[in-house]
């Protein structure tokens, strides 16, 4: 295969194949970006072409939002059982078809089969696990820096598509532009099929900073039921009190953050006379910020106490939506806000990565973090009907961000009362 002469090629230049998957999974986790965040710039076509209500189509990004997360422990068990690259591969040719599909829809319905239910699952698959199962097994050096690299991915996807499928839009139609994001799923899926591997051990490797002498062997095979793996570890965690602060910290992370600004930011800066394409680049100078503060949110989580990270990360993002009104959505007010909200967008996600890891072990830190992802996901389709509700029957985006804010406040403070990692004796 491709990857084993990469690997030895690599090998003699002294560069460990670990970064090479991280560039393949950072460049995956940046097309299903791109996915999950492009229906944000298609309410409003979708609104005047067939008339729905943006409480209509919120309900099917809700859908997609709570099965994004509800994927995410059944995912985890997926990559443990049958592989990185081929659970990969199934969730792009699932986000694939639903899309090519979703080119002839014509009913409401068939938007909350293929954007809700159908991508949700697919997009579900990889979320954010596979990151974090990249991490925990292709490294025990730099792990805190990789998660914070592949989430950063997130970020980048609203910047590289975002403006450009806005344009797009603005231009030739939403078909067109959601033409342009299959045709990246397949550039994406063939790099997966060339490049990914499950396993070190798969060629023949230890994982970057692993300094051990015994020989490389495979783990043995994963033969636990998918079902049975992520419940029980569900059964397990939910003994556990640090998990469900986790799992309380991150519905508001989700609520605050995919649910609102992702999917409502641009139909509320339509609201207030800004163009779809400057709303959309609006979001695109987030995800510059974000890339850069997820990026040394995962180097600052290597080093110091990831509870006072979480604190001062949802206090300060609590403070900029509360915020947000008051800019009287002025050029000067709304990049005050991008820079400000962007460098903290998905900064949350290292900390939380290694807090799970510190408290239930890497053996099974992707299962749990799967459900504290979970969390997450059902936060983002709460908030999203919620405010879609909001500018249904208020006519009003404002009341949905004045929650989100005074939430993040509240996941600050449950932050500090996750208790203290035990030194060891």
């Amino acid at each position: 295969m491709i990857s084993n002469q990469i690997a030895a090629a690599l090998g003699r230049r002294n560069i460990h194949y670990g970064w090479v998957m991280v560039a393949v999974t950072f460049f995956t986790a940046l097309v299903t970006a791109g996915t999950v965040g492009a229906p944000g710039v298609f309410i409003v076509p979708l609104q005047q072409e067939f008339g729905w209500s943006t409480a209509e189509i919120s309900s099917a990004l809700s859908i997609r939002f709570v099965l994004f997360g509800l994927m995410a422990p059944f995912a985890a068990a997926l990559l443990n059982r049958y592989g990185l690259r081929n659970i990969t591969l199934l969730a792009q040719v699932i986000v694939v078809s639903a899309l090519l599909a979703s080119l002839a829809m014509t009913q409401i319905w068939h938007l909350v089969l293929l954007w809700g239910f159908v991508i949700g699952i697919g997009t579900g698959m990889t979320a954010l696990v596979l990151g974090a199962t990249i991490a925990t097994r292709w490294f025990v050096a730099r792990r805190g820096l990789v998660v914070g690299v592949l989430t950063a991915s997130t970020a980048t996807g609203q910047l590289v598509f975002l403006p450009l499928l806005a344009s797009l839009t603005e231009r030739l139609g939403w078909r067109t532009a959601l033409a342009l994001v299959c045709c990246a799923l397949a550039v994406s899926a063939t790099a997966v099929l060339l490049l990914m591997r499950d396993r070190p051990s798969d060629l023949g490797l230890r994982p970057f900073g692993d300094k051990g002498s015994e020989p490389i062997t495979a783990p043995a095979p994963v033969t636990t039921p998918i079902l049975a793996a992520a419940l029980g570890t569900l059964r397990d965690a939910a003994r556990v009190p640090v998990f469900w602060m986790l799992f309380a910290t991150f519905f508001i992370c989700g609520a605050s953050t995919n649910g609102l600004i992702q999917v409502h930011l641009i139909p509320m800066c339509l609201d207030f006379g800004i163009p779809q394409v400057q709303a959309a680049s609006l979001l695109a100078a987030m995800g510059i910020f974000d890339f850069f503060g997820t990026i040394v949110s995962g180097w600052l989580s290597d080093r110091y106490d990831n509870r006072w990270l979480l604190f001062w990360y949802y206090g300060l993002r609590g403070l900029s939506l509360l915020f947000l009104p008051f800019t009287d959505f002025s050029f000067y007010g709304l990049s005050l806000f991008a820079m400000f909200y962007g460098l903290d967008w998905i900064a949350t996600v290292p900390p939380t990565v290694r807090l799970t890891a510190q408290r239930f072990g890497t053996e099974r830190a992707n299962l749990v973090f799967g459900w504290v992802f979970a969390a997450h996901q059902l936060g983002a389709g709460t908030a999203a009907f919620g405010a879609g509700l909001s500018r249904t029957l208020l006519q009003s985006y404002l009341p949905a961000f004045f929650t989100a804010g005074a939430l993040c406040v509240l996941a600050a403070l449950l932050a500090l009362a996750i208790a203290r990692q035990p030194k060891p004796a």
